[in-house]
């Protein structure tokens, strides 16, 4: 090892020991080498939004919109993700971190089970240890918070075909804690497995028996290349079931468990451009136990069964322009007799990536409810039960 002149000039007066110093740039050494494989990336995620008529008491009740949106301008999340991917060797380690900061943090709602006082603009939506295990084709493991394995749509609405969530991402857990293993048999076939502490996204979280944990398990099929057009499509089904901490009492006053199904597809057509996809949620309580409604925050009966379906289209019409669509329909039943709702909705979006790094957006929703109460026109006699969006949305990607 080579040392500077300054180096051993201190050495030479005994002010310090080159045995120390090896020690040290060694040490050095190795954390250069762990920081030179960390990536630091994200994205500032904005919108413009117009709700047509008077009131946002009865807004259709779809994940991170709702009245706090409405009628302005926000900023919606700031993503701040540190991390080191897995590479090819065999036992492969790394780990992710997915900072969240902003209005979305807060409904993000994984708040540890430690945290004290009210909601704050923060959130760790991931955070987990990446590991791989030389088994057969080789086994990839998160250890830690990790986002939920089923939907259709993600987190990152940058990702999504559409600005606005559909009801099914509502219906659907966001996050959990735990363990996951997925396992890759072949290029067209993937199965993904996990215990995790709850159904719940709060870090941490238990549920009051001990030993009763959530299992979630999915299976990935993509159709290989050699298929013509349909080659690169995909069909996926995901479960999650256990305990979950929103539901309400179930029996002996103790909260009851939830179960998620989720299946989806995503299919090239031939022609080229145009994709088409189709979703399908369904949950139930067990034991007595009742969720709250998604459909709008004005139904106030518990419901015991959740289905939801959505149709997806997509058309890349130019290099910078792309044309998205989606029809939903969802269905609650209620704990009480009579206590059933519907809803439908249809979205509408023009994408043009006009500066680069930056997704710009806009959107047209409408969403139609079987509730005198529901929408902006609602009302108790009953009304038109529609709600109109007209938004834009501007994200940059770092």
């Amino acid at each position: 090892m080579k040392f500077n002149k300054w180096t051993l000039g201190l050495a030479a007066v005994g002010a310090v020991s080159l045995t120390s110093v090896a020690q040290a740039e060694e040490k050095m050494n190795a954390v250069q080498t762990a920081l030179s494989s960390t990536t630091i990336s994200g994205y500032v995620d904005t919108s413009m939004q117009w709700n047509l008529g008077t009131g946002n008491a009865n807004l259709p009740g779809y994940a991170f919109g709702g009245a706090s949106k409405a009628d302005g301008f926000n900023l919606n999340v700031v993503q701040l993700t540190i991390a080191k991917a897995l590479d090819e060797s065999e036992w492969a380690s790394g780990y992710r971190a997915d900072l969240w900061f902003g209005p979305d943090a807060n409904t993000l709602a994984t708040t540890s089970t430690t945290a004290t006082g009210g909601s704050s603009d923060l959130a760790i939506r991931q955070a987990y240890v990446a590991l791989r295990t030389p088994v057969g084709n080789g086994i990839d493991w998160k250890v830690g918070v990790f986002d939920t394995i089923i939907g259709y749509e993600t987190l990152e609405s940058g990702n999504n075909p559409n600005m606005t969530r559909s009801y099914g991402f509502t219906l659907e857990p966001t996050t959990q804690t735990g363990v996951l293993a997925t396992y890759r048999f072949t290029d067209s076939i993937a199965a993904t497995a996990g215990v995790v502490n709850t159904v719940g996204p709060t870090i941490n979280g238990r549920s009051p028996i001990e030993s009763y944990k959530a299992y979630t398990g999915a299976v990935a099929l993509t159709a290989p290349s050699d298929w013509g057009w349909i080659a690169g499509s995909s069909l996926y089904a995901g479960v999650l079931c256990g305990w979950d901490a929103a539901s309400g009492a179930g029996v002996g006053g103790v909260t009851g468990t939830r179960d998620n199904y989720y299946i989806g597809a995503t299919v090239n057509t031939p022609v080229t451009g145009l994709k088409a996809g189709v979703s399908w949620d369904y949950v139930h309580m067990w034991g007595g136990a009742t969720s709250s409604s998604v459909i709008s925050g004005a139904f106030t009966a518990p419901v015991d069964n959740q289905y939801a379906g959505a149709i997806y289209v997509s058309y890349q019409a130019t290099e910078k322009m792309s044309l998205h669509g989606r029809g939903e329909w969802i269905r609650e039943q209620g704990h009480a007799t009579g206590s059933n709702n519907e809803a439908y909705a249809l979205t509408g979006t023009v994408q043009y990536d006009l500066w680069e790094n930056v997704i710009s957006r806009a959107e047209i929703r409408w969403d139609h409810g079987d509730q005198p109460s529901y929408g902006q026109y609602g009302n108790a006699a009953g009304g038109l039960r529609n709600a109109v969006l007209i938004a834009a949305n501007i994200i940059y990607k770092f």
